[in-house]
């Protein structure tokens, strides 16, 4: 339990997105000139207000000191908090992990954040453009009332952007949830164990959210549902699932599934509805998805009607045993459920549970996959260890795709197959006058499993076009 906690705690860390306040600067006063006073004073106030908004919270305070114009821009401007500014060294002792959870270490520096933070919350009214508290330790009852009773402020302050991290973590589910954020943007849960009334009441009491990730959620039968006019990007990673359904999301463009696992059944049933924007998905599992498109239920051999196609779907991730013969029925459907795919994202799920034949005649009498004849123009093949049932795949794949242009190749960590022997496998399956003869391939040697899904940063940077590539 230990090794997992910090194991999570670890990736938590990683995941966290740069303070939002400039910490390397330095707050400092020099013997003013004789017109400084004048200078600053001729300053706009917007300019002022811009200034001390990024600054850290303390040095925002203390910017009142540096003329009689600056006084009043403090308390009116959104100011960014962020509890690892407040004490040399909290957040690095936080990262040790072999240290960081004991009474000491909690009490210290506990007690320090929770009065710096509560005297700030007392001394401005407001607003909090963004909180950052990741080095607290909320368990025990008297620090949780404290942390709701400042959640009921931020939402007050009308709070933009809001991470927590607490350490040691409640075990016991928390219900209840009775908190709205009208002005929220982005929100992240991570290992926690919530209802799933509670997880969608949220949702809904979020009505301008753009991003939302969950990581590492725990409950018996979490049915997630997901709605907003603003939600652009939905993440669930590592979270234990039921279902979820995208219900009423007209400008979701990208949804992340990424070691999702079933609760109280054998698939998780993920139901796409109204999503016209979506163009990002991924990834899709055979063997745990059970995919929905309006109301029908996606099995293998399905006739596919425009009805139960996707066709704004751009980039594709799915995740596969290639090797067991219930997926590979399943992944020439789902590849016809999304028609206009350019780039396919391919990760090679091992198993030692082979079952079936499959071979280059099983795709053959599969029939023709229209996605990759006419749109897949990237295609990326992770954990490829030159198995029989891989190699197949790969060799029909090359033998049907018309405007394919560039392909990677990927290998297994628990391969011990060599790069050249690799490329020499592949010379082997791209047909010489074939249409995908003049495609550029790339080999790399390994991979690290599901890393390149396992980033919240890149899925909510729209500056990044495909948040699933590889490197």
């Amino acid at each position: 339990m230990a090794r997992s906690a910090q194991g999570v705690l670890k990736f938590l860390y990683t995941c966290l997105p740069d303070t939002p306040v400039y910490a390397g600067a330095a707050l400092s006063a020099l013997p003013p000139a004789d017109d400084a006073e004048e200078r600053i004073s001729a300053l706009p106030f917007s300019l002022l207000r811009n200034i001390v908004s990024r600054l850290p919270a303390k040095d925002a305070a203390r910017a009142t000191a540096l003329s009689r114009r600056w006084r009043p821009v403090w308390r009116c401007t959104p100011l960014a908090f962020a509890d690892a500014l407040l004490l040399p060294g909290v957040l690095g002792a936080h990262r040790d992990h072999a240290r960081a959870d004991t009474p000491a270490l909690a009490g210290t520096f506990s007690r320090a954040i929770v009065d710096t933070f509560s005297r700030a919350i007392a001394a401005h009214p407001g607003p909090f453009r963004a909180v950052r508290l990741v080095c607290g330790y909320y368990a025990d009852a008297a620090r949780q009332r404290q942390l709701a009773r400042w959640v009921q402020s931020f939402v007050a302050m009308g709070i933009q952007e809001l991470i927590l991290v607490n350490r040691p973590w409640p075990l016991d589910s928390q219900s209840g949830a009775d908190v709205l954020f009208p002005l929220l943007r982005e929100l992240v849960l991570c290992s926690m164990v919530v209802e799933s009334s509670d997880m969608n009441f949220l949702l809904v009491g979020s009505p301008v959210l753009e991003n939302f990730g969950i990581v590492g959620i725990r409950e018996k039968a979490m049915r997630l549902r997901l709605v907003g006019q603003h939600l652009r990007c939905a993440q669930i990673l590592m979270s234990a699932m039921d279902s979820i359904a995208v219900v009423d999301t007209p400008s979701l463009e990208r949804l992340i599934l990424c070691e999702s696992k079933a609760c109280n059944s054998s698939c998780i049933r993920l139901k796409i509805g109204k999503a016209p924007k979506l163009r990002i998905l991924g990834y899709l599992s055979p063997g745990i998805h059970m995919l929905e498109i309006q109301n029908t239920v996606i099995n293998a051999g399905i006739k596919v009607t425009p009805s139960t196609m996707v066709p704004g779907i751009k980039i594709l991730g799915l995740n596969v045993r290639l090797g067991v013969c219930n997926d590979s029925k399943m992944l020439p459907t789902f590849l016809r459920c999304f028609p206009n795919v350019e780039t396919l994202h391919i990760v090679s799920r091992k198993t030692n549970k082979v079952t079936g034949r499959i071979n280059l005649k099983f795709w053959q009498e599969a029939g023709p996959i229209e996605s990759i004849r006419s749109s897949i123009k990237m295609m990326t093949f992770r954990e490829f260890g030159m198995e029989r049932s891989e190699v197949a795949f790969l060799k029909f794949f090359f033998q049907s795709a018309h405007v394919l242009k560039n392909a990677v190749i990927v290998g297994s960590n628990e391969s011990s197959t060599s790069i050249p022997e690799v490329i020499n496998k592949l010379k082997t399956l791209i047909p010489e006058n074939g249409p995908s003869n003049s495609c550029h391939v790339l080999v790399y040697e390994s991979s690290d499993p599901g890393g390149a899904a396992l980033s919240l940063q890149k899925g909510f940077d729209f500056s990044v076009s495909d948040p699933l590539k590889y490197r």
